[in-house]
């Protein structure tokens, strides 16, 4: 992938070289170079335009946020037997053996191959990606591995006893990594650990969520918001000091509880999204069939309500089965190939030969395989000894200058 889009870099310069002389590419403005950014429509193009030179790889870094580019994230796939997302084993992960690949939905014959690079702590727990880093935990170490170049940061050793292993840890970055005052924060029941990038040590920050477990983070207009497993939703600030804030929510407003959802930050709506059973009587169908459901968090009522939405309109979705994996929207997916109005799912079904399904929303979805164990439980996630089929965009996207 990585060198097919250094050719298709260097014959793009070619033509312009040879046509307008040396420097006319290097002197473009950065708001024509973002309006060019806008045309991009996949991650492939997207290595060529930061290929071209240093001042349009800057250009990105001064770009909005990655929600607004037109192209999707990256699939990645464990290279490796493939664990069901019920068998919820304890032990922590052999990163020795942790491969993967990562494909481009737009570009569905490049692939690459990456592993956890040489000379690791080789036993770690998993705690989820973030801004296309993996993050990693055993004891007091804590690794973050570039999930596209294989790059590892470590940072200062954790406080002892942080209960981040097994069922309850889960991580994400609050920015880039190369972003100023970009902090890691990890949870687990009881504590939040705050690492400042580039400081040498941890901020312990305990809270009572009556030990629950922290479902999934999201980052939302500037806001971490954290959702545990009862379903309640929080903000955390961290400055000028950490306050962890339960959001009011009249959940009156759904027919039925959510179970297993997702929370995907879209544009500047806030996304629920559910797989929900369906009966005989709706469809005359078995009682196995589901469908996809997406409600939108309404924040100018007291308290805020969810609001069905019918349509996604221009919008796709792209979600996998571990919640603490980041979820994504992608604007207009029919510019690269894709279908607005789906919800993209991380190797929905049991079938070795698909790594995604595209289900348009209100489509029947069959009670089959792996979509089984998406509804396994709430309270207890899936198997936190291995890496799931997940989407991500590369860490470069997030800022081609570093």
């Amino acid at each position: 992938m990585a060198s097919a889009s250094k050719n298709a870099g260097h014959t793009s310069g070619s033509t312009s070289l040879t046509s307008s002389g040396p420097y006319v590419c290097a002197d473009l403005l950065d708001s024509l170079l973002h309006e060019i950014i806008v045309l991009i429509n996949s991650f492939h193009d997207f290595l060529a335009f930061t290929g071209t030179c240093r001042s349009w790889r800057t250009a990105v870094s001064s770009f909005p946020s990655v929600y607004t580019f037109s192209f999707p994230p990256l699939h990645l796939k464990p290279d490796g037997p493939y664990v069901r997302p019920h068998s919820r084993g304890f032990q922590p992960l052999l990163l020795s053996n942790c491969k993967w690949q990562l494909s481009d939905p737009c570009k569905k014959n490049l692939s690459c191959c990456c592993s956890v690079p040489q000379n690791t702590p080789d036993t770690m727990h998993y705690l989820g990606c973030s801004y296309g880093y993996l993050i990693f935990t055993y004891e007091e170490d804590c690794l973050l591995v570039d999930a596209y170049t294989g790059a590892k940061v470590k940072t200062p050793n954790l406080p002892c006893d942080n209960e981040l292993g097994f069922t309850s840890g889960i991580g994400i970055l609050t920015a880039p990594l190369s972003s100023p005052n970009s902090c890691l924060l990890l949870f687990s029941r009881a504590s939040m650990f705050e690492w400042q990038v580039g400081t040498n040590s941890w901020s312990v920050h305990p809270f009572d969520l009556d030990r629950e477990r922290i479902h999934q983070i999201v980052s939302f207009k500037g806001h971490i918001l954290v959702i545990d497993a009862l379903m309640r939703l929080h903000s955390v600030q961290l400055t000028p000091q950490f306050r962890m804030q339960e959001i009011a929510i009249m959940w009156r407003s759904l027919q039925v509880f959510p179970v297993n959802p997702w929370l995907v930050a879209c544009g500047d709506m806030l996304l629920m999204v559910e797989l929900s059973y369906r009966s005989v009587s709706s469809f005359g169908l078995d009682d196995a069939s589901r469908i996809f459901e997406v409600f939108r968090l309404d924040f100018s009522v007291e308290p805020a309500k969810w609001v069905k939405m019918e349509k996604l309109e221009n919008q796709a979705l792209f979600v996998s089965y571990d919640k603490r994996n980041p979820a994504f929207s992608c604007m207009n997916p029919e510019r690269w190939g894709g279908k607005s109005n789906c919800i993209y799912v991380a190797r929905l079904f049991d079938d070795q030969d698909e790594a995604w399904t595209a289900v348009e929303l209100g489509e029947l979805v069959r009670n089959c395989g792996t979509c089984h164990n998406m509804m396994y439980s709430f309270t207890f996630p899936p198997d936190y000894s291995q890496i799931g089929s997940l989407w991500l965009f590369p860490s470069l996207v997030y800022g081609a200058s570093q």
